[in-house]
Order: structure tokens, then C-alpha cells, then sequence
């Protein structure tokens, strides 16, 4: 039986009348999509409601989540709905010779304490910028998303909530919201909590690929700030609140007036707008740093060499050192864990880095000199914050 789909009209292909594949966003639960009828062995009528699974309540959502989507129609995506795969338009997008870049990403257990806390409305805009970040360290433009929204009980609020976020998420990067998958699985979640995971697909002309081939020994690190823990570390950050017996609704320490579970789910920094704005001005490579902190991810970009990065250049943010204090976690496993206030870093040649901090600064970011690239592969610390120094603090 066919899914839950979205409906709507469709636009026809660019130079052709063949209309494109409208907009899917299917309601998937268990083994079946439809509603199902069988007699068990005393005569009694089984439904898949009584299994759990309640398709209307998938169908309210496709019609509350519908709007939202269609606030993300960009050159190249149509916000129509229905159907059952989502398609994007690339000559009508305008590109010449792309390359396309895909990525997908999940919140880890960031959902947790989203769940826990009640607090839903950012968490669809980290589920977008973990993917859409990575696509653009290659120099792609986001072009669509697409989402996986999971529980045991589908609650149309709650995840019209979640969608919202993952819909303004879309927004911010610059890229359509073309489909989706919601999957009602009774037993395999606990009441009240869900799991997410997004698709980004991006593109990028041929020519303009990042990393590029030309990253020398001395080139400038050019640092992006974090707006917080983004999506990472969250498995140690419940861990080590719940052993220092610490509410959710509390002030956080280190952010006075704010509750703590705000102040941890603040939503990941999209950095499409900023880092495609200062690529002309010369950028060579991005790093997004994630999961692995600076330690895993700038090795990456930088193809077999290596950096020297100065942390002292600027402090850590005090969610930080809050942190390494409360769960007396040591410098080395905090800068291998976390971004420590540092979510992407740029490389450009040092006559181009003062051009790129413009460019950066004019799309509203702040960067600073955090280091050099090296000979040496791996990174060196140069001034790296002494976490454990906060211990006794």
C-alpha cells in the first residue's frame, strides 16, 4: 500500500513538459505503511492502532509539517508535495559542471536531553547544520535535506516542533526541504523520545573543489566561533551533570539567568552563508570541527601536512571550562572531544587571510588568527588552554 505521502501540484522540468517527481514525505512503521486487518486465534479483530501505530496521526503531520517545507523552495526544488522521491533540478539551478557532495549526520545523544527537557525547537536546526557544514568544507551549496524522524509513538506536536526546526534550518543554509521519512515503532523507543538523522546534498563546480591542492606550510588557520557544545560530546556532558547532581531547569554555571538545559541545547552555527561568501577572497580549505575536536578534523583538510594552532589566541568560552572543572576532564581528552569554542576553520594563503577575515566579517562572523599550517603532519598546540589548571577552581 502506498505511503503517507505529501500532495500537490508540480512544476514542469526546465525545457521539457515532463513534470518533476513532486515532493515525498512518507510515513513508514515497522514492516508496513498501510492499515492492517487480521483475526487472531480467539476471533478477535487485531488494527495496527492497537499494535501502536496510528497512520491518521502520520497523516496530521504531513499536513502541519507541509507549510514549513514549502518556505524552503529554492531555485531548482519546487515546494509541491507528494510522490515518491524528491528531485532537484540542477540546470535549472544554474550549474555548469558539478560536482555533488552528500553527507548525513545524526544529533547523538544531544536528542536525550532534548527529550527530557521538553525543549525541541533547535534541535532540528543541529540535525541540518551537522550535515550542511560538511558539505560546505568542500565548497558545495546545499542544495536539498531530507530527514528521518524516529519514535515509539508518533506525538503530531511534538514532532511538528522538531520539523520546524529542521525546516528553519533549511532556511538559514540556503537549501530545500524535499522529503522526509517518519517511522512509528512501538517497543523500540521509550515513551517521549525520538532519534533523528538528516541527508545534505550539495554541489560544487568541478573547478572550485575544496580542499584545494595548493595548501602550503605557513599558511594562515583562520578560526570561526562556536555558538557552544553544537552536537557533540553530549554522552559526557549528561554524565557528568547527572554525577554532580545538577537540574536541568537550574541557572547554568557558566551562563547566569539561563537555565541549563538551554543553554547546552543551543542550536549548532550554520556556516554556509559566511564560508561561501570568503571563498573568493581566497580560501583554500574549511575544517568543520566536530566529534574528534581540532585534533581529528583539521588533519583532514590539510592533505598529509600538518598545524600549529594557538588556543591562547582566544580563551575558551567558560561552557568549556566549566565543564573540564565539573567533570575534572583533562585537556587532552577535552580538545580531542569538543570544539572548544572553535566550529570551523579556514586556510588561506597569508596574503589572502586579511581579504578572507573581511569577507567572514562581513557575512557577521568574527574570526581570528589560530594558527599555521606546518610540515609536520597532526596538529601541534601552541598555548592550548589548561584545562585541568580550572580543576581547582
Amino acid at each position: 500500500a502506498p505511503p503517507a505521502a505529501r500532495a500537490g501540484g508540480a512544476p514542469t522540468r526546465a525545457g521539457t513538459s515532463r513534470p518533476l517527481q513532486a515532493r515525498p514525505y512518507a510515513l513508514q512503521s515497522s514492516a508496513f505503511a498501510a492499515h492492517h486487518i487480521m483475526t487472531g486465534s480467539g476471533g478477535h479483530t487485531h488494527d495496527y492502532r492497537g499494535a501502536g501505530v496510528d497512520i491518521d496521526c502520520g497523516a496530521a503531520l504531513v499536513r502541519r509539517i507541509a507549510p514549513l517545507a514549502a518556505r524552503t523552495a529554492r531555485p531548482g526544488a519546487s515546494a509541491a508535495l507528494g510522490g515518491f522521491g524528491g528531485m532537484f533540478d540542477l540546470a535549472a539551478a544554474g550549474w555548469r559542471d558539478p560536482l555533488l557532495v552528500a553527507a548525513a549526520d545524526g544529533v547523538g545523544t544531544k536528542a536525550l536531553l532534548a527529550a527530557e527537557t521538553g525543549r525541541r525547537g533547535g534541535i532540528g536546526v543541529d540535525l541540518v547544520a551537522m550535515c550542511v557544514n560538511d558539505l560546505v568544507v568542500h565548497g558545495a551549496e546545499p542544495l536539498f535535506f531530507l530527514d528521518y524522524y524516529a519514535a515509539g509513538a508518533l506525538a503530531v506536536e511534538e514532532a511538528a516542533e522538531v520539523v520546524a526546526g529542521i525546516a528553519e534550518g533549511c532556511r538559514r543554509a540556503g537549501c530545500a526541504l524535499i522529503g522526509g521519512e517518519t517511522a512509528e515503532m512501538p517497543g523500540l523507543y521509550r515513551a517521549g523520545h525520538y532519534d533523528l538523522a538528516g541527508f545534505a546534498v550539495g554541489a560544487v563546480e568541478r573547478d572550485r573543489l575544496l580542499p584545494r591542492a595548493d595548501i602550503r606550510p605557513g599558511d594562515a588557520l583562520l578560526g570561526l566561533a562556536s555558538s557552544g557544545f553544537h552536537a557533540n560530546g553530549f554522552s559526557l556532558i549528561r554524565r557528568i551533570v547527572a554525577e554532580r547532581g545538577l537540574a536541568w531547569e537550574a541557572p547554568a554555571p557558566f551562563a547566569p539567568g539561563v537555565p541549563l538545559a538551554e543553554a547546552l541545547l543551543e542550536p549548532t552555527k550554520i556556516y554556509v552563508r559566511a564560508a561561501r561568501a570568503a571563498l573568493p577572497a581566497g580560501v583554500k580549505a574549511f575544517a568543520h570541527i566536530t566529534g574528534g575536536g581540532i585534533t581529528e578534523n583539521l588533519p583532514r583538510a590539510l592533505g598529509g601536512l600538518g598545524a600549529r594552532v594557538d588556543l591562547a589566541s582566544r580563551p575558551a568560552p567558560p561552557a568549556f571550562a566549566w565543564l573540564a572543572r565539573a567533570g575534572r576532564v583533562e585537556t587532552r581528552e577535552m580538545l580531542r572531544t569538543f570544539n572548544c569554542g572553535v566550529g570551523m576553520i579556514a586556510v588561506a594563503a597569508p596574503e589572502a587571510a586579511d581579504a578572507a577575515a573581511a569577507a567572514f566579517a562581513a557575512a557577521g562572523e568574527t574570526p581570528w588568527r589560530l594558527g599555521a599550517v606546518t610540515e609536520t603532519p597532526g596538529v601541534e598546540w601552541a598555548g592550548a588552554p589548561d584545562f585541568e589548571a580550572a580543576w581547582a577552581r
